[in-house]
């Protein structure tokens, strides 16, 4: 057995019938459910902050979270020997949603609500003002990945010969970049409007906490509810983002299909409202060419004279999905 994970579960009240490893930690059967062991390398600031909010979320029904767990010390770091730092928290054995199922898909948009709705009751505390919660607003993120889009594109340009990848972005470029563009003007053309309404002229963005990294493999679906992991991103910022990046991959997935992504809200919002901000927030991250920026971030940082073929199909792949993607674009956020 590995002696430092031992070291760390000896420091814990819990009874431990049996320990296997998984997702690069240790699954623990104790006589008080399924725990799971891993090693921590963040501030301990950090940690606190995340606990003191699962400690506030409704989670006794439908909605679970994975909680930390205290040491016979009281704190939630477990050191051992060696000086490796480890946290134990509350785990679940469920599999992850299926994104080929599309009533479960709908199921865990309405559990994200439920924990967008349950976020919001949760105060922000003064001693939480550090930078892994007052993140880079959306939009100065997007300039810059705006920024990068413009440095790979003029260093293709000035190449003379130039390989299959990078004839493929100089062909497809300027009709993502327009939407990248219209993206970020619109996210700053939204909240200048907010901030004008505001009566003392300050931002008033609708920020809460929000996940910060939702996708399937953080919605574990068990029997009767649904547990939503890893807050390690958490932050403060706009809900939608989370109810976007979740709404992408499976958008994705499913070719963009507006009758899916109709339903996916529905979901939502039946249990909590967007607001019209919000809504049009959404709408534009929707509209920024993400997964396009990913692939040519990836080639400009990357070794640039053999790109795999993989990167190659995945460009095109998005060019020939933009007319889906567009009738997506048009056809849910009609109005708005």
């Amino acid at each position: 057995m590995n002696e430092k994970y031992v070291e760390a579960l000896e420091q814990y009240e819990l009874e431990i019938f049996s320990v296997r490893k998984g997702r690069g930690s240790w699954i623990c059967e104790t006589e008080d459910g399924c725990k799971l062991l891993k090693e921590y390398r963040g501030t301990v600031k950090r940690l606190e902050f995340e606990d003191q909010v699962l400690d506030q979320l409704d989670t006794g029904g439908a909605l679970r979270a994975d909680r930390y767990v205290r040491n016979r010390e009281g704190s939630l770091l477990s050191i051992a020997g060696d000086g490796t730092r480890y946290v134990l928290k509350d785990w679940f054995l469920d599999r992850e949603c299926d994104l080929k199922d599309n009533r479960e898909i709908r199921l865990a948009a309405s559990r994200l609500a439920m924990l967008h709705k349950s976020l919001r009751r949760v105060p922000f505390q003064e001693e939480w003002n550090m930078g892994s919660i007052l993140i880079e607003p959306l939009e100065t993120e997007l300039e810059r990945h705006n920024r990068e889009l413009q440095r790979a594109r003029n260093y293709i340009r000035g190449k003379r010969k130039k390989s299959e990848f990078e004839l493929c972005v100089i062909g497809n470029y300027n009709m993502f970049y327009e939407q990248a563009v219209q993206a970020v003007e619109g996210l700053k053309g939204l909240w200048e409007e907010t901030r004008a309404a505001s009566l003392d002229g300050e931002d008033s963005k609708p920020l809460y906490l929000c996940h910060g990294d939702l996708d399937q493999h953080h919605l574990l679906m068990g029997d009767g509810y649904t547990a939503i992991i890893e807050y390690n991103r958490m932050h403060l910022g706009v809900q939608s983002t989370d109810l976007y990046r979740f709404m992408r991959k499976v958008m994705e997935k499913h070719n963009w299909n507006v009758d899916l992504g109709r339903s996916m809200m529905d979901a939502y919002e039946r249990v909590l409202d967007m607001s019209s901000k919000e809504m049009r927030c959404l709408y534009y991250m929707f509209l920024y060419p993400e997964k396009y920026w990913k692939q040519i971030n990836f080639y400009y940082n990357a070794n640039k004279a053999w790109i795999p073929a993989r990167n190659i199909e995945k460009l095109r792949s998005l060019e020939e999905q933009q007319p889906v993607r567009n009738r997506f674009l048009e056809q849910i956020f009609a109005g708005i």
